[in-house]
């Protein structure tokens, strides 16, 4: 896979000189998690399907966990990542900090349950070689996500072991990714789902048990094979419907220790990567996070989000217009110094604080505006009036917000 990022930027620049998407098509979103590949051998291998996506968008380094040693740091865990982007947020909010899942903090609402709120008509799916992506993180027909179901779903193979007996090498789990992916691959045909999440796990299976090795290779050739099946559906649905997709592509986890190993905060173990059908906007240079994948199928999709939920995300789009990110600060005594980098230097923005964390309870946070700012300062301080000892901010942009949390030197 020969890539450079230099190809983003050029990209994105005709992509909004031939003003995008053609006016009429009716728009609809896959996305692709697959397990636990490290960059650099995504790089190396030869993935000729994930090659021709992102040659009609783009292919970008990105990262998972969370803000290394502060307080959005994220285990660097498989769920914990698909989870990241299902809802747009790190650990620190959405609360599942491993593979056990345990008690997923739902008032973060994921991608699925805001399109199935803003669209009730539209259809979802799930194709899965796990089954707790769909029981236990999209949360299907639990009362904490308001009974919310997916309208079509492909999964729990890998507890059915008279079928697939489970054996010492995860043959297993590389014939149910082959059915998942082709059980995706004909639905997608057929039924054309308008947002769909695909997740195949034997690369990470092949990751822990042989590291570096012809087998990891083989094994994400193998992926690439998958992903081309599911590819070839949407470019049929594209022809025959005048459908536009959008695709995404993307890992949960980097790996440290020759590739045997994941969870901690090393740079290798954080290093992932982002594949997309559509051209990525300058945000995309800047090394994304997992978390801007929420934002950008959102963007694309047209999906609305109540304010409330729209000031808890972590990420921002790479698609469309972007005004700000990376926004961090610091309180002394009564003073709030904050610093962004900014997209959109003649743009303002307005600044909002609240000392409460309310939302994760479900309920509403009382904000108080403390100022605008021009985002071409790149930086403010603010006199808040009082002291606080900790606050979360939210810089309100021309479109979108971004957010952090704040707390006294």
């Amino acid at each position: 896979m020969n890539k450079t990022l230099k190809t983003t930027i050029l990209a994105s620049f005709i992509f909004f000189l031939s003003g995008g998407l053609a006016i009429g098509q009716e728009k609809k979103t896959l996305f692709i998690i697959l397990d636990g590949i490290q960059r650099e051998l995504l790089e190396k291998n030869n993935t000729p399907n994930i090659d021709q996506i992102s040659q009609r968008g783009a292919y970008v380094h990105a990262y998972v966990g969370g803000l290394k040693g502060g307080y959005s740091e994220t285990p660097t865990i498989s769920a914990v990542g698909y989870n990241s982007l299902l809802t747009g947020v790190w650990y620190n909010k959405h609360n599942v900090r491993g593979n056990s899942i345990e008690q997923p903090n739902y008032n973060y609402w994921s991608i699925f349950r805001h399109f199935k709120s803003a669209y009730p008509h539209k259809t979802t799916a799930v194709y899965s070689t796990w089954l707790d992506n769909r029981t236990k993180l999209v949360g299907e027909n639990l009362e904490e996500t308001g009974f919310f179901n997916l309208d079509y779903h492909f999964d729990g193979l890998e507890i059915d072991t008279l079928s697939f007996p489970h054996d010492e090498v995860s043959d297993y789990i590389r014939q149910i990714d082959r059915q998942v992916s082709g059980y995706a691959a004909n639905e997608v045909k057929l039924k054309g789902p308008d947002l769909s999440w695909v997740y195949l796990q034997y690369t990470d299976d092949m990751g822990h048990r042989y590291g570096e090795s012809e087998q990891m290779d083989l094994a994400i050739q193998e992926a690439d094979r998958q992903v081309g099946l599911i590819w070839e559906a949407i470019k049929y649905r594209e022809e025959t419907f005048r459908e536009s997709w959008l695709v995404i592509i993307t890992t949960d986890h980097g790996r440290r220790n020759r590739g045997y190993d994941h969870g901690g905060q090393s740079d290798q173990e954080r290093a992932t990567w982002i594949v997309s059908s559509e051209r990525l906007n300058a945000h995309s240079t800047e090394i994304p996070g997992i978390v801007d994948i929420f934002p950008t199928i959102c963007t694309y999709m047209d999906i609305p989000l109540p304010k409330n939920h729209a000031m808890e995300l972590d990420g921002i789009s790479l698609i469309g217009k972007p005004y700000a990110a990376n926004l961090a600060g610091t309180l002394t005594e009564n003073k709030l110094e904050l610093r962004w980098n900014a997209y959109s230097p003649q743009d303002k923005a307005k600044v909002w604080v609240t000392a409460g964390n309310q939302f994760r309870f479900g309920r509403t946070d009382q904000y108080r505006l403390v100022g605008e700012v021009n985002l071409s300062d790149e930086q403010a301080s603010l006199d808040l009036g009082h002291e606080y000892q900790n606050l979360k901010v939210v810089l309100e942009l021309p479109n979108g917000y971004i957010n952090v949390w704040v707390k006294a030197e």
